[in-house]
């Protein structure tokens, strides 16, 4: 009953099919939550129609990729990939390998992510405002004086970040509101512009050689993030190109105006 030109999944999800028929579950893909923003389906990453299945078990061991009934392709071809591939994939921006990780896994690290993307950010710019103030003085005093200035860098990259999410959410909101109609789509979208920030780990290098990073290098992260962010719209919301365009400048804009609104106080950012 097993086509000679099925595609195979690798070892580790036949083993993990076979335990699942030893204890009697169903095989025809991960858990539903996993799909949609409210759960209960996944998606074709060639042509973002919703699926039941990503792949059938014939039993024995024998798994074969379901086929979309609208493209004739293969509804997740990442699911035989390597991790190392997609992650290259998602870095080169492709379409199919950001539906594959916001649709079709169980990815629940964007809170983690975001809070450790921004200690890298906030020990930047400590950094920066140590480098502008040379005090060598060992008063503890000085030192909880620093300590509380990397606190305040720490709260000004949040209160950045929240206005970058808060410009784009109104702009989305404003231009698309059915994009927005639920509870379930607004955590969905948030959560995929938080694990699309990915990109904000390679502050990581500068973090340890601080003395090689250049505005110039943090500047290219910088377009490398909304670069990401605006492909997370553009899958999680289906926008065309203008409009997820238009929510990240939108976005652009109000977290330089909270910068604009520091600088003004006379605070270092």
């Amino acid at each position: 009953m097993t086509p000679c030109a099925a595609p195979f999944l690798p070892i580790s999800l036949t083993w993990e099919a076979r335990q699942l028929e030893a204890d009697g579950s169903s095989c025809n893909g991960p858990s539903p939550a996993m799909g949609e923003p409210g759960g209960g389906g996944y998606k074709c990453v060639e042509c973002s129609q919703e699926a039941p299945e990503l792949y059938r078990d014939y039993q024995r061991g024998v798994l074969r990729i379901a086929i979309c009934k609208s493209c004739q392709k293969p509804v997740d071809k990442y699911i035989e990939y390597d991790p190392v591939i997609i992650l290259i994939n998602a870095i080169l921006c492709k379409t199919q390998a950001y539906r594959h990780i916001l649709f079709n896994t169980q990815i629940n690290i964007h809170g983690k992510l975001c809070i450790f993307c921004l200690l890298c950010e906030a020990y930047l710019r400590w950094l920066q405002l140590q480098d502008s103030s040379q005090n060598t003085d060992p008063d503890d005093l000085i030192r909880y004086a620093k300590e509380w200035d990397f606190y305040r860098m720490f709260g000004i990259a949040s209160l950045e970040q929240t206005a970058f999410l808060v410009g784009i959410f109104t702009a989305l909101w404003l231009a698309r509101p059915e994009s927005l109609k639920t509870k379930s789509d607004f955590i969905f979208l948030l959560k995929a512009l938080l694990l699309s920030s990915y990109g904000k780990l390679l502050l990581i290098p500068a973090v340890i050689w601080e003395h090689d990073y250049t505005p110039l290098c943090l500047k290219l992260i910088k377009v490398f993030v909304l670069t990401s962010n605006s492909q997370a719209i553009r899958v999680t919301v289906n926008l065309s190109q203008k409009l997820t365009l238009l929510a990240i400048l939108s976005g652009f804009i109000l977290e330089n105006g909270v910068v604009y609104f520091f600088q003004r106080m006379g605070w270092n950012v």
